[in-house]
């Protein structure tokens, strides 16, 4: 094994949390430090030319490389898992920006009561009311915490939207059922397609709270704090699985790299697959690096005093496990943390809706839309309710493509093929929308992470197994959401609707979202957590871990604004703490 000079920090992985932490620290310190992608280089310029739907939404472009590894999967404990080969219910990004380049950029908020869900939730309806097996847990944080940092993420994206609860002060035709916030958005909203126009007048009519989407593909051109300027959206209908041609959404590649590029002190290194992290148990706990396969595929072993996994949810998880670093979650005995408390957000497609009239839907962003959250807050009436929690509804204009949106039909076409088909296809194409729910994801005892025992990666390292299974509590959600889903579609004056058929078990071929949590959670005890709420391992204090793994369970919003404004709390945590007095930050 090769061993390099040793580095101030080492950052593994090159998406949102990384490259932000690379920016932070290399901007504000003269720290030296390497981030290690085992993905692709990327630049904004590789976008601008190449929009492929064929490439890049149906062949996948852009997403990790399941020959080389992905993860093993059984619903529950008694089972033999299979491995996944084929992308379905999650799309794991690969390459300098990771899924931050393919995202729909959609950047909603957590409600406050999120991050003290269990203390919040027992004091509301007693422990009796919590479901069977749940793994609940407070974050360690409060919302107004951390809300500062969430304002600093919305100047870094340039996040479009209209405030709702602006200090306190509710406002009509924002999301009044959002925290507070201490500054409202820094750009207007984005414009509105056809079909949310409809959801939103539909909405309206029934009482209903509809509100713009929050936004990073920005509605104008803006400036951010770095001095990244960006231009407006320009509604191509291409930002799920493709990177943005005009730069107007918000990605790592044009808001950190730019700016990352110009410092001596940090250094990207591509093709670089990072395989354990090593460490001293004693006398002094400590992370010393870590050991990565170069391109070559020569060992290399980079020492460094600060270490940070930046990667996606299952990677973090599996570089723990596969380092021994910490105890492995054992669900027959509840004890160990490594591993727990695996969630993934409930997201449905509540009601498919099919008019006489087009929709115009090539046209949008990932985006661009109309929802309402009357549903997602705990102040509701919940005598006739059989689940706790909620979700938001949603209706947006992503741009549909021609070969991944077509063939979707009403339940009254029964032809699957030939001209009937065919006639009916080309009819509904543009005559055909979704209402979206999306729900939180309680944690439970049942869902974790280990080792496979028998599959392996290209390298002869153990796969990921998940056990994951929607348990009653997300299924009764689903059914709550669904009816409420086509009274809308109905109100909106669609011609036939298709309700959601159910939860059933977890479905891995069905894309749900990207937003998977858990294994490396945070809270306010080493005893139930992995990291403390500064993202601080308890063990080995000079190793911090990044990303959505530090989440105890799932709130139903998308989790990126949250990821980053982490990342800013660690980052000030770091620099004006822990560099001056190396130690636990709690």
């Amino acid at each position: 094994m090769k061993t390099l000079p040793g580095a101030d920090a080492v950052i593994v992985g090159g998406g949102w949390a990384g490259l932000l932490m690379a920016k932070e620290l290399g901007t504000r310190t003269s720290l030296n430090i390497v981030v290690l992608e085992r993905g692709p280089s990327r630049e904004p310029s590789d976008y601008t030319t190449d929009m492929d739907e064929l490439d890049y939404s149906i062949r996948l472009r852009m997403m990790q490389d399941l020959s080389q590894e992905t993860v093993t999967l059984r619903h529950d404990a008694t089972r033999r898992a299979v491995p996944l080969r084929q992308h379905g219910a999650f799309l794991p990004g690969a390459g300098i920006g990771g899924s931050g380049e393919h995202w729909n950029a959609q950047v909603p908020r957590f409600l406050p009561d999120c991050f003290e869900l269990l203390s919040k939730t027992t004091e509301r309806y007693g422990a009796n009311a919590l479901p069977e097996r749940h793994a609940l847990r407070n974050w360690g944080i409060t919302y107004d915490e951390l809300e500062p940092f969430y304002t600093r993420v919305d100047k870094l994206l340039g996040t479009s939207g209209q405030a709702g609860n602006l200090r306190g002060k509710l406002i009509d035709g924002g999301n009044i059922f959002e925290g507070w916030r201490s500054e409202d958005y820094p750009t207007p909203p984005t414009k509105v397609p056809y079909f949310s126009a409809l959801f939103r007048d539909a909405a309206k009519s029934l009482g209903y709270h509809p509100y713009p989407a929050p936004s990073a593909n920005i509605s104008r051109s803006y400036t951010n704090p770095d001095g990244i300027s960006r231009g407006g959206c320009t509604y191509c209908g291409f930002c799920a699985k493709f990177g943005c041609m005009v730069g107007a959404k918000a990605q790592p590649t044009n808001l950190l790299l730019p700016v990352i590029q110009k410092r001596n002190n940090v250094a990207l290194r591509t093709a670089a697959w990072v395989r354990r992290i090593l460490f001293d148990s004693s006398p002094r706990p400590a992370a010393r690096g870590v050991t990565y396969v170069d391109a070559t595929g020569q060992e290399i072993f980079q020492p460094a005093s600060l270490v940070f996994l930046a990667s996606w949810t299952f990677n973090n998880t599996r570089l723990l496990l596969l380092s021994g670093i910490g105890e492995p979650y054992d669900p027959a005995t509840a004890r160990g943390t490594v591993g727990s408390n695996l969630t993934h957000q409930v997201t449905v497609s509540a009601a498919t809706a099919f008019f006489d009239q087009p929709l115009n839907r090539f046209m949008g962003s990932g985006s661009a839309g109309i929802m309402f959250s009357d549903f997602d807050r705990d102040d509701l009436d919940r005598a006739g309710l059989n689940f706790i929690r909620g979700g938001y509804f949603g209706a947006r204009g992503y741009g549909f493509q021609p070969i991944g949106a077509f063939g979707v039909l009403p339940n009254s076409i029964k032809a699957s093929w030939g001209s009937e088909w065919k006639k009916a296809a080309v009819h509904y194409y543009d005559r055909t929308a979704t209402i979206g729910f999306s729900g939180e994801h309680l944690a439970y005892k049942t869902n974790f992470m280990d080792l496979d025992p028998v599959y392996k990666d290209k390298l002869g390292d153990p796969l990921l197994r998940l056990t994951l299974d929607w348990q009653e509590n997300e299924r009764k959600m689903a059914d709550f959401a669904t009816p409420k889903a086509v009274e809308v579609a109905r109100a909106m004056g669609a011609r036939e609707i298709n309700p959601f058929p159910g939860l059933r078990s977890y479905d891995s071929t069905r894309y749900n979202s990207t937003h998977i949590q858990g294994g490396t959670i945070m809270g306010d005890s080493p005893a139930h957590s992995v990291v403390s709420p500064y993202l601080q391992h308890w063990q080995l204090p000079n190793l911090f871990i990044l990303g959505g793994s530090a989440f105890p369970q799932n709130a139903s919003a998308n989790p990126t604004p949250t990821v980053l404004a982490f990342v800013y709390r660690s980052a000030d945590a770091i620099i004006d703490r822990y560099l001056k007095h190396p130690g636990p930050l709690s």
